[in-house]
């Protein structure tokens, strides 16, 4: 995956580079918004990330101009501007994503790899598969070796989405936003009792775990193979 980063915090976009480096992944890094958008218009790119604030542009316009000249390349911004007003002000821009700083790198890079697969249009599989699950999109039924998984409604959307994301860490805000159709955090535990009761149902009966809870930042579906 090749990605474009416009972010003049040089340390910010060195830590991302490195670790996308580290998964095989490419960012080529523009430090103002005058060369990011020049970039763009030269390159193609997977994703585009893009800082509201730059020092020489408004991001928001930076998405505004990439939109009007044809670029459909799949935005996520950043901001340190994280309420709601600001969210929706980014997505109405034509941002595709919307992360408030201050931010983990394993999140981005998680984020993006989402967005990518969207506009790859991989999310529209009929059958997806993942080490010992298969996920049955238009049956909405759920395997793991091959036994059916008793799944309610919303379990099954949630197990497709950890399938779409199939080994990418999955944090609480991506799935209020995909799952729940939530643009801000309703401070319940909805989040941690679903995927309590999806933990359940796909382990009960097998020797080895199907999530796996990453400690400050989400959750992340594993193989389900024994070994």
């Amino acid at each position: 995956m090749k990605v474009l980063y416009i972010e003049d915090d040089a340390r910010a976009a060195t830590e991302v580079r490195e670790l996308a480096w580290q998964q095989g992944d490419t960012i080529v890094v523009e430090n103002n918004g005058t060369d990011g958008l020049k970039r763009a218009g030269l390159e193609p790119f997977d994703v585009i990330i893009m800082d509201r604030m730059l020092g020489d542009a408004d991001g928001l316009e930076l998405v505004q101009r990439l939109r009007g000249s044809g670029v459909s390349t799949p935005i996520l911004m950043l901001s340190a501007l994280g309420r709601t007003g600001d969210r929706a002000e980014g997505l109405e821009a034509g941002a595709d994503d919307y992360l408030a700083k201050p931010f983990e790198a394993l999140e981005l890079l998680a984020r993006i790899r989402a967005l990518h697969r969207r506009a790859s249009g991989r999310e529209h599989s009929a059958v997806i598969l993942f080490g010992a699950f298969e996920c049955h999109v238009k049956a909405r039924t759920a395997f793991r070796d091959n036994r059916h998984l008793p799944l309610s409604p919303r379990e099954f959307e949630l197990f497709r989405y950890f399938m779409e994301n199939a080994g990418e860490v999955v944090t609480r805000e991506m799935l209020l936003r995909d799952v729940w159709n939530m643009s801000f955090d309703p401070q319940t535990n909805v989040v941690d009792v679903n995927i309590g009761r999806l933990r359940r149902k796909l382990e009960e009966g097998f020797d080895s775990p199907a999530l796996e809870t990453v400690w400050g930042a989400g959750y992340r579906l594993l193989q389900g193979r024994t070994s």
